[in-house]
């Protein structure tokens, strides 16, 4: 039988930009973690509102 390790990180990143996209990098830490084909649930909870916006 195949166990299902669950592992959660927590990460708080500013958004940056890539040409006309909004990006979230992923730390190289996680690098080892997150390899291609690999599943990952992200939740997006928006903490502060850029001052351009409001």
């Amino acid at each position: 039988m195949t166990e299902n390790k669950q592992k959660q990180y927590v990460i708080t990143k500013k958004i940056a930009k890539h040409g006309s996209q909004a990006i979230i990098v992923i730390p190289r830490i996680l690098e080892a973690h997150l390899k291609p084909g690999t599943v990952a649930k992200l939740t997006i909870d928006v903490l502060e509102i850029e001052k351009s916006e409001q």
